[in-house]
């Protein structure tokens, strides 16, 4: 005579096994997929010439004839150099101001002792409050405009 846990045995031990089974294979950790990233040496003589950004941002700007014409709001790269520079004018004491973008190209770093100087090359006051002023695109405008793929 058969027992009922000999015929009940193998409906309770093989669900079981295969829970066991499954939890070990879903609880394994995975090996991390190796990424591999080229370093390029740095020669810190050359990278000592340049100006960080955080140097620039408020500095002020000045034209030929050594008159302070704005201020460094921003700085506009793309992932290889400089693009544009944001230019707070007008305005008293940063009340009213507006901003314009103009080339890297057209501003030159200077070193002044200790201090950056930055002039605009050819640029005034009035041309500068009379040029177009920037407005920063909406990125959340832009996405919702672009067509769905």
């Amino acid at each position: 005579m058969k027992r009922f846990f000999d015929e009940v045995r193998p409906t309770i031990l093989l669900p079981a096994l295969a829970m066991l089974t499954a939890g070990t294979v879903l609880v394994t950790p995975r090996t991390a997929l190796s990424q591999v990233v080229q370093l390029v040496e740095v020669d810190v003589r050359v990278l000592g010439q340049g100006f960080r950004a955080s140097e620039l941002m408020g500095q002020n700007v000045y034209n030929d004839k050594n008159e302070n014409i704005g201020k460094v709001d921003d700085i506009i790269t793309d992932n290889k150099r400089v693009l544009f520079m944001v230019l707070q004018v007008g305005g008293f004491l940063g009340i009213g101001g507006r901003l314009i973008a103009v080339t890297s190209e057209s501003l030159a770093v200077e070193q002044d002792g200790s201090k950056l100087k930055i002039k605009l090359l050819g640029g005034s006051r009035e041309a500068l409050e009379k040029s177009k002023e920037f407005k920063y695109p909406d990125k959340a405008q832009e996405k919702s405009q672009q067509p769905k793929q």
